[in-house]
């Protein structure tokens, strides 16, 4: 039997064959640290559950909410981006409450694109940043994940050979997964660009508050003329480890809100009113919780970057997010990233995410997580040393080592 239209047009999900031998693994007993998942293991914190529990106790609470979030959650949106990057939202023209940033970002393609429409998407990226897209109908052509020369000659390409020409190009930055940064000179670059070929940008900003270096990323919407052109996507679920709650925002360009809240109105009812009262206490509330949960990331990425080294595998110390994107060593480079994470899960009981599962250019890389604690990342790291340590000896009949140096 053939497969759906829409579902024919989405690869296999390349990270469910690690996660099955992941699960497997852990049935026979075996200790997995799980560095795969960008799962965030902190609690939420507590005055925001509490405030959710009391909310929730309320008998007024319990109907369909707002599809495009409740007027106190969306002030305080915009009041957090007053705050952060001195940026003025209209809270009613400007700012939609999401269920997650990816479903906001999903709709935002739904709402926008028409069949055979191009768009500009880094590679490797987020998966859903090329799929939301794709399962609009619209078709993809990749650009450089990284915010270099290169990004822009390739913007340029796309518009002179792409008929019809691109109507929108995605950014990321903090990049998952690549953790690549980008300033405001490069936002101020990307926002002429797209003023001058009439291009909508899309940028993902969901991990604007994980950075190491006392640098904050900026928003594209500092830049003067982006709210012609541009609209933004932040997240809870890394800034305030609310992930299951799925709760997110879209900001900025008010035709493009409108059309996203258009299309929501069809599809939900907003998220459960009490996870978006505490949603705004989060907001309004004290912000002491996102500086603790900074430096618990920065101390897992300093003992990672330190221990996996003494370890024999050098980890680009990342900058900004809860990941590190790290090349595949070289002896195994050969087999991919999913054969390699595999590999990493039977041998040495490690579990990455396949960087080929972020686009075809991030086969020779794997993405790790921050979302083990120090001593589970230690113990990753002893685990990786005796398996590297072995390889040359225990893999002969599974990885062709000597051709794979070559």
């Amino acid at each position: 039997m053939s497969e759906f239209h829409s579902v024919r047009r989405l690869p296999q999900y390349v990270f469910e064959q690690v996660n099955r031998l992941k699960a497997s693994a852990r049935a026979a007993g075996a200790d997995i640290v799980d560095l795969g998942m960008g799962n965030p293991d902190l609690p939420t914190p507590k005055h925001i559950v509490e405030k959710l529990a009391e909310t929730a106790a309320r008998e007024d609470v319990h109907g369909y909410s707002a599809s495009r979030g409740i007027n106190g959650l969306r002030k305080a949106q915009a009041g957090y981006y007053a705050r952060r990057f001195g940026v003025k939202l209209d809270p009613n023209t400007q700012i939609v409450a999401t269920i997650g940033s990816k479903e906001g970002f999903a709709n935002m393609a739904q709402a926008i694109t028409a069949p055979g429409d191009v768009v500009l998407c880094p590679n490797p990226s987020y998966p859903i940043h090329a799929f939301g897209f794709l399962m609009a109908g619209g078709v993809i052509r990749s650009v450089p994940s990284e915010p270099g020369p290169e990004f822009f000659r390739a913007m340029e390409r796309a518009v002179m050979h792409s008929i019809p020409k691109p109507i929108a190009v995605v950014l990321c930055y903090p990049s998952n997964p690549t953790a690549h940064v980008a300033d405001l000179d490069f936002y101020r670059d990307v926002v002429s660009f797209a003023r001058k070929h009439d291009i909508f940008v899309l940028s993902d900003l969901a991990y604007a508050e994980i950075y190491f270096d006392d640098v904050p990323p900026p928003s594209i919407l500092q830049v003067p003329g982006a709210m012609d052109v541009a609209v933004e996507f932040t997240s809870m679920s890394k800034t305030y480890s609310m992930a299951g709650w799925r709760m997110g925002f879209a900001v900025g360009n008010e035709r493009l809100i409108a059309a996203l809240a258009r299309v929501k109105s069809y599809l939900d009812y907003g998220a459960y009113t009490p996870i978006q009262v505490a949603a705004t206490a989060a907001l309004n509330g004290p912000q002491e919780c996102i500086e603790e949960m900074r430096q618990t990331y920065k101390r897992r990425r300093d003992v990672m970057v330190d221990s996996f080294g003494r370890a024999g595998w050098v980890i680009p110390p990342p900058r900004a997010s809860m990941f590190a994107w790290v090349p595949i060593p070289e002896p195994f480079r050969a087999l991919g990233s999913v054969e390699f994470a595999k590999l990493l899960i039977e041998k040495a009981d490690v579990a990455v995410a396949p960087g080929i599962g972020f686009g075809e250019h991030g086969d020779d890389h794997v993405r790790i997580a921050l979302v083990e604690n120090e001593q589970r990342i230690r113990q990753a790291a002893r685990n990786i040393r005796r398996f590297l340590e072995t390889a040359d000896k225990t893999l002969h009949n599974v990885v062709p080592i000597s051709s794979a140096r070559r």
